[in-house]
């Protein structure tokens, strides 16, 4: 039988759904699978947006430009001018969700054997997007015990080598809920413009800040590097439209926009009817947003308060996103999420969530936590850490009672 590639074979498993076999094996048993392990927000999207895909009036859904439609880009454009972020329609290309968009930035710039550092824990696909542009991802590792704030300056230019392209970072950050500082995002540019690095932004969480004292930075502010800088965005947790499958790739560079132009071809265009609904959508009012920020907060802090009742549980409070690190009295999240799903139940429910070991791209680091998504509502949230706090008293005396068993 013909072989699978070598880069197919390399290509990581997603974390996040690796488990879902044995998710939906439980449903079928009759439990209920609470779902702390994907970022799939329960907030209605905007009705702007429903109501434009209700009353669109084509008769040909047609090939659209590459770049995405003018008029969605030029409207798209003065959003991000209204955040202070000054950018033209040209400097803007549509993609086929963030994820293309981040496919399209590596594989522009990336060259095989180049390397691109990202500091961890990170979205774990970035593994997956770099192996796909035969790049190699070098970490630079932050702490739970530090609230994973950015990596020092200093331990990012031990990574740089001969061989280093870009520095990949996701702000504000999944997995962790860290939202970078104006301070430390200047140090990341001052970094990048004196090794003539590309950096790389992922933004697409940048609605979803806590604290009236924080503020989101964005990468394309940065002084002096426009050529380097490339931003990545979604409307996927913005306007609650994960399946519309639209993102863009924000960038002053020409080059860089026209060769992933040239990436563009395999799709042909964005799709069309959800480029309808998404320009729409930019016509949100604020109060749509207040309400969603205010939710999500009030889900972090219940979220929080829950976690920290649990003995052995160790979490930081994210300032921004809705996911959180926590780490738990176990030695491996991977074993105990499966038999969570595969063995035990409190009621008739269980929890789902995403061993945090395939955020790391360092072997054995991250074993002991897993990510949280805080999308469910707060009595939800409540209960299926209640479900936890159980599950956890439970496996560890079944691990007791196992090694005691062997020792006798």
């Amino acid at each position: 039988m013909p072989k699978i590639s070598i880069r197919g074979r390399r290509m990581p498993e997603s974390p996040i759904r690796k488990l879902a076999p044995y998710a939906e094996m439980a449903k079928k048993m009759g439990r209920k699978v609470y779902h702390l392990n994907i970022g799939q927000p329960d907030i209605k999207s905007p009705e702007k947006a429903i109501e434009a895909i209700k009353n669109i009036n084509l008769d040909i859904i047609e090939y659209g430009p590459s770049a995405g439609y003018e008029s969605y880009r030029k409207k798209l454009a003065q959003f991000y001018i209204k955040q202070e972020v000054n950018v033209s329609f040209e400097n803007i290309m549509i993609t086929t969700g963030g994820s293309e968009a981040l496919l399209f930035a590596l594989g522009s710039i990336m060259d095989p054997g180049d390397e691109v550092i990202i500091p961890e824990p990170f979205y774990a696909n970035y593994h997956a997007f770099s192996e796909e542009s035969s790049a190699t991802v070098v970490p630079v590792i932050s702490n739970i015990e530090s609230g994973f704030t950015l990596p020092t300056i200093e331990e990012f230019e031990k990574a740089i080598t001969s061989k280093t392209k870009a520095i990949l970072i996701c702000n504000p950050n999944n997995p962790t809920g860290y939202l970078y500082s104006e301070s430390e995002i200047n140090q990341l540019g001052d970094l990048v413009k004196k090794h003539d690095l590309f950096l790389i932004a992922d933004e697409v969480y940048r609605e979803f800040i806590y604290d009236l004292r924080d503020k989101h930075f964005s990468v394309m502010n940065l002084k002096g590097i426009e050529q380097n800088v490339i931003m990545i965005d979604s409307v996927s947790k913005r306007y609650s439209m994960c399946g519309a499958r639209i993102g863009c790739m924000v960038s002053k560079n020409k080059e860089v926009i026209a060769t992933a132009m040239k990436f563009a071809q395999a799709r042909l265009c964005p799709p069309t009817i959800e480029q309808i609904a998404c320009e729409a959508a930019i016509d949100t009012p604020q109060s749509y947003f207040d309400e969603v920020i205010s939710e999500y907060k009030e889900r972090r802090d219940t979220l929080i308060t829950e976690l920290n009742k649990i003995d052995g549980v160790i979490v930081t409070t994210p300032k921004a996103a809705f996911y959180c690190i926590a780490q738990l009295p176990v030695e491996n999240t991977d074993d105990f999420a499966q038999w969570l799903l595969e063995s035990y139940e409190l009621n008739g429910e269980t929890v789902m969530v995403a061993p945090a070991g395939g955020f790391y791209s360092t072997p054995g680091v991250g074993l002991n936590q897993i990510r949280i998504a805080y999308v469910l509502k707060k009595d939800d949230l409540k209960r299926a850490v209640g479900i936890l706090k159980e599950a956890l008293n439970a496996y560890k005396f079944i691990k007791t009672t196992k090694i005691k068993v062997q020792i006798d």
